[in-house]
């Protein structure tokens, strides 16, 4: 019990921290932005608040500019239900990814911001303009 509001105490104080030295966001035109959005609209990142990992992930969410949908696992029981029964396992974060051929789970954040470094980053953007 006290290790986990150690826990919980030191995840809210990086969360402050996280909050307080927020990267710049990604700049793209209005109608590039807009193309992002719609790509992101079937995506949501299952995540809890004061997790490291989360935190990570969702600076790199913030950094590229990626309005996508933040699902607590943590406190909201059908969250954490469908991410155990459909993800196949209750770890964060999660993103889910849904497209034509299904539903995708990535689990790690590392997977995750490397996904989303890939398809949304600086990179992306200069491939998809040349």
């Amino acid at each position: 019990m006290l290790l986990k509001i150690a826990r919980e105490g030191l995840g809210r104080a990086i969360a402050f921290i996280d909050h307080a030295t927020r990267p710049t966001p990604m700049q793209r035109t209005p109608e590039a932005q807009s193309q992002v959005a719609e790509a992101v609209a079937s995506m949501a990142l299952y995540q809890y608040f004061a997790c490291p990992f989360c935190i990570k992930t969702r600076r790199a969410l913030h950094r590229l500019n990626l309005p996508i949908e933040l699902r607590d696992a943590q406190r909201d029981p059908e969250h954490r239900a469908t991410l155990a029964r459909e993800g196949g396992r209750i770890q964060v974060p999660c993103l889910r990814v849904d497209g034509p051929d299904g539903t995708q789970w990535l689990y790690e954040s590392n997977d995750i911001i490397g996904f989303l470094q890939a398809r949304f980053g600086a990179d992306a953007v200069a491939e998809q303009a040349g």
